[in-house]
């Protein structure tokens, strides 16, 4: 994101949203808990364009091949790019705007039942495209996946879960005043993906369908993403005809207090956007999509 000069009452992560209405003072004090001020929305993005455009990506022979995955990733860090108050959160009582846009996921290093998970966290800015992202991506899975490789969170959580459960409980309620505060150390902060913008979970991956993700009261993450399974789907068209389709179920849980249902719905709304016009996932976040023009332009 573009860095802003901080200010008295600004964060480390995030500058202080002023000039608040009355109502919007009083949120967080009426209604303190994110998981308690969730919305959740259910999605289904036609992929006959997307299949379509990785089929292309990948006609190359390369090592590594574009993912649906790495569409959505794209999709989302362009979405939330140019539609900064999905990147806002609320902590100690008050509305911050991130600083960075950090995604983050989780990646199986074995799929069996007993292998282990990587946590990892991915920073985009206005030159993200699925190209840049594709790359870090697949670096970091590949290097996660190598044996002994393990994240900074889980070697942190490894350190103290031995440890007896008074301390472990004394320790979490340190790290909670220590973050209503910002004084979380930076260390802790950018190892943990409930401190991300964004955090996926790639279900389909395991062959789940999308459903509801729940947030947590713990770190400052407004925007819990489910991406299931890609199935085949009867599809109505404007003209009301219909035709099967292959389509990628979405779950999306968004913290209500950061802004409104209308903001919302028009992100969702171009989130989708991108995934079913992927061409544009190839241009820098930075750019601005203008959806009407471009759907104009098409009928």
């Amino acid at each position: 994101m573009e860095k802003k000069k901080k200010r008295r009452g600004d964060r480390r992560d995030g500058v202080r949203v002023r000039g608040l209405d009355a109502m919007h003072v009083f949120t967080p004090y009426l209604l303190p808990n994110r998981a308690d001020n969730e919305a959740f929305v259910n999605e289904s993005v036609d992929l006959t364009a997307l299949n379509a455009f990785l089929e292309e990506k990948n006609a190359a022979g390369i090592e590594y091949k574009y993912t649906i995955f790495h569409a959505v990733t794209a999709a989302i860090a362009k979405t939330v790019y140019q539609r900064p108050k999905l990147n806002r959160f609320i902590q100690g009582r008050r509305l911050y705007e991130r600083n960075e846009l950090l995604l983050a996921f989780v990646a199986k290093r074995i799929f069996s039942d007993d292998g282990d998970e990587a946590l990892l966290l991915v920073n985009c800015d206005g030159d993200t495209t699925i190209d840049t992202l594709h790359d870090t991506i697949c670096s970091r899975v590949t290097k996660s996946r190598k044996e002994g490789s393990v994240d900074d969170t889980t070697k942190i959580m490894n350190k103290l879960a031995g440890l007896p459960r008074f301390v472990l409980r004394f320790i979490v309620w340190v790290l909670n005043i220590l973050e209503y505060h910002d004084l979380l150390p930076d260390f802790l902060r950018y190892a943990d993906p409930y401190h991300s913008s964004v955090f996926i979970s790639n279900l389909g991956s395991i062959k789940l369908n999308a459903g509801y993700h729940h947030l947590t009261n713990w770190g400052t993450n407004s925007l819990f993403l489910v991406v299931g399974e890609k199935h085949m789907e009867t599809i109505t068209n404007p003209d009301g005809t219909t035709r099967v389709a292959e389509v990628l179920p979405l779950g999306i849980t968004l913290d209500e207090r950061i802004a409104d249902g209308y903001y919302y719905a028009k992100s969702v709304k171009l989130f989708k956007y991108l995934l079913e016009h992927p061409h544009l996932l190839d241009i820098p976040a930075r750019e601005i999509v203008e959806m009407e023009q471009k759907q104009a332009a098409v009928h």
